[in-house]
């Protein structure tokens, strides 16, 4: 696979079935062909009638062909993937069963929570191998052998180099989620290693919300005849969500904040900023201000960051601050609005970032911040979705007001942030400082080992 393809550009898969939608569309589970104790689960998750992806690409899993799923986010695709490869595992137990590749951590924990939710009653065991976590505690895990393994590409290929005894060779299923995501993330090179260290024959689900050219490349790499079953093809946000933007002067954006987050309280918000800095910032500005707030961003540790969604999704805080690690894949039911405080640069990000409010039919808001330096941006996303957003209404007088206040909360939040950073930076010298002394033993035992080496 090429590196230098360019992330936007669409392109159609060569030589691809397309799937024959039904001509009447299946009721229930047990309509596409699942088996009655995993219609049982179905039921239990309160899964009552299966999704667009679900009625295209169960069906067809079943037969064993190779799928390429397209289909937007929210989509219900992990139990288009799930129920099949569960099915199969109650025909043919075995271990090391199938592997599940994400782009993010917090994307597999909850495809690993899907997967042993669906499979609790027929004893599946599944391993969540991501960064950020201890690699001993994986590699016993590993060890015992799970069913299904759900794995960031980077983590995973790290295992399959260094744990002694782990290896993939009897693997029966593998699925890419967010495919297009994990290429444009530079998984290139851990892709291709996995794929040349896993079985030929095996059955392959590529699920991406858009075919790039980089996916096309990995279908036509790892699928074999694939049928392609597709229930999007053009970007689309959902009927129910009600999308405006506010053009503002740059400098006040965190009193224009504020404001919103007045004027729409008691709602639950999901806030996107474009840097993992400015996620954390404006976390700190809002507490200081008295709101709920908690961040989500890559430079958080595993722990916290599972702990910042979890508190979010147990409704013990109202608003969650985030990186685009947060915009894809990620169920969260109650977001009521999402506000686009930095604008994706990628406007493509713009669909996944609002998707993640009025979903499974709920209606939703989404707000998205125009400075003066966003205007292209954010024409682009208008012709993208095609059609023209509506200003949300506002009262300048009352955000103005609000300045004051405002500009004492980030002093704070400044003051605070350096403080983080101070102590992140004597946790590191301290580690330089362990490294060191490791480095001296090794030097002093130096002679030694390279005799041991010889022989």
């Amino acid at each position: 696979m090429a590196a230098g393809d360019e992330e936007g550009q669409a392109a159609e898969p060569e030589a691809v079935a397309e799937s024959e939608a039904a001509v009447e569309e299946p009721r229930s589970f047990k309509d596409l062909g699942v088996t009655d104790v995993l219609c049982e689960a179905c039921d239990q998750l309160g899964w009552k009638v299966p999704t667009k992806i679900q009625v295209e690409a169960i069906p067809v899993a079943l037969q064993g062909r190779d799928i390429i799923g397209l289909a937007e986010t929210g989509s219900g695709k992990t139990g288009a993937f799930a129920l099949p490869i569960l099915q199969a595992l109650l025909e043919t137990p075995q271990r090391l069963f199938a592997l599940v590749l994400t782009p993010t951590r917090e994307l597999a924990f909850q495809i690993s929570e899907q997967f042993e939710a669906l499979g609790s009653s027929i004893g599946v065991h599944t391993t969540v191998i991501v960064g950020g976590i201890d690699t001993m505690s994986q590699s016993l895990a590993l060890a015992k052998k799970p069913h299904v393994i759900i794995a960031t590409p980077g983590r995973l290929v790290d295992h399959l180099e260094n744990t002694k005894g782990f290896n993939l060779r009897a693997l029966k299923f593998l699925v890419m989620d967010e495919a297009d995501r994990i290429l444009n993330m530079d998984f290139e090179t851990e892709v291709d290693k996995i794929l040349k260290v896993i079985p030929r024959d095996r059955k392959t689900f590529l699920f991406s919300a858009t075919m790039t050219k980089k996916v096309q490349k990995l279908q036509r790499a790892a699928l074999k005849n694939p049928v392609k079953c597709a229930v999007s093809s053009k970007y689309q946000t959902v009927e129910k969500l009600q999308q405006y933007y506010i053009f503002i002067p740059s400098k006040f954006k965190d009193s224009y904040l504020v404001y919103i987050l007045n004027e729409l309280a008691g709602n639950s918000f999901m806030i996107f900023c474009s840097t993992c800095n400015n996620t954390q910032r404006t976390a700190l500005l809002l507490r200081n201000l008295g709101f709920t707030a908690i961040p989500l961003h890559g430079q958080m540790s595993q722990n916290k960051r599972l702990g910042s969604l979890n508190k979010f999704k147990a409704k013990a805080r109202s608003i969650l601050l985030a990186t685009d690690v947060a915009s894809r894949g990620l169920d969260i039911p109650h977001v009521d609005v999402v506000i686009n405080f930095d604008i994706p640069t990628h406007s493509k990000d713009y669909i996944h970032r609002v998707g993640r409010t009025a979903r499974a039919g709920r209606s939703g808001k989404s707000i998205t911040f125009v400075t003066q330096y966003d205007v292209e941006l954010f024409q682009r996303i208008e012709h993208l979705i095609g059609k023209k957003l509506p200003a949300f209404p506002m009262q300048e007088e009352e955000v103005m007001m609000l300045t004051e206040r405002v500009a004492e909360a980030q002093r704070f939040a400044r003051m605070e942030l350096r403080e983080q950073g101070e102590k992140k930076r004597s946790r590191n010298d301290d580690d330089d400082d362990t490294e060191e002394a490791i480095g001296v033993r090794n030097k002093v035992a130096g002679g030694k080992k390279k005799k041991r080496k010889a022989f």
